[in-house]
């Protein structure tokens, strides 16, 4: 397998599931920032154009950094960032499904219309208007899942998952681009400390090859 690695939030998603679960896959360096994610050659892999993606034994191709983390997770389930039972794969899944749907891709679309404007006008369609009311939304909706959080330390209670990793992630990504989220949180705030605490946390800032 080859992992196609880049400076990104879904990468380093993936890099941080990577580095929890101890896994050392051979990876390649794409250069977003210059657009080689758009170029044929990386276009023939991933007609998506979007990082990261994941080169099988067989040749094909996976695209997308949960699709990805699933595939691993049924390979190598321990130590199970989703879950080893159904009932932890589904609580999971719900986590996961909340902070993606009403705050990361709020964080992201936001993004893409507000500071990552130059970058991104060219090669999707934007909505710049639309930014500052996307930032609304994502911070509304993080204090939505504040009050959903249990008495647990993770949003899985005493399980740390992927759906810890996606948030935390994301909202670190927040903080460099304009969005920084409320630390005064009662949950949220506290459990991004313990998360920013995991050696995983500073790890996955590096790519896993050097570009």
């Amino acid at each position: 397998m080859l992992v196609y690695d880049a400076i990104s939030p879904a990468p380093r998603c993936l890099r941080m599931f990577l580095l929890e679960k101890g896994l050392h896959l051979p990876a390649v360096a794409v250069d977003v920032m210059r657009g080689e994610n758009r170029e044929a050659a990386y276009l023939a892999l991933n007609p998506a154009g979007q990082t990261p993606a994941l080169r099988l034994d067989d040749g094909a191709t996976l695209a997308e950094a949960v699709a990805i983390a699933e595939y691993l997770e049924e390979l190598h389930p321990a130590p199970a960032l989703i879950g080893s039972t159904p009932e932890e794969r589904a609580l999971t899944r719900q986590w996961w499904r909340r902070v993606e749907l009403n705050v990361t891709e709020f964080i992201h679309n936001a993004f893409h219309y507000a500071e990552g404007l130059p970058r991104f006008a060219p090669r999707i369609p934007v909505a710049p208007e639309a930014a500052a009311g996307l930032k609304r939304i994502a911070q509304d909706r993080l204090a939505w899942l504040d009050g959903l959080f249990g008495t647990g330390p993770w949003l899985c209670g005493e399980r740390f998952s992927a759906a810890d990793i996606w948030l935390y992630v994301w909202l670190d990504f927040g903080a460099g681009v304009n969005q920084p989220f409320d630390r005064s949180l009662p949950r949220i705030g506290p459990w991004f400390a313990r998360v920013a605490a995991r050696s995983s946390a500073e790890a996955s800032r590096k790519l896993l090859v050097a570009p």
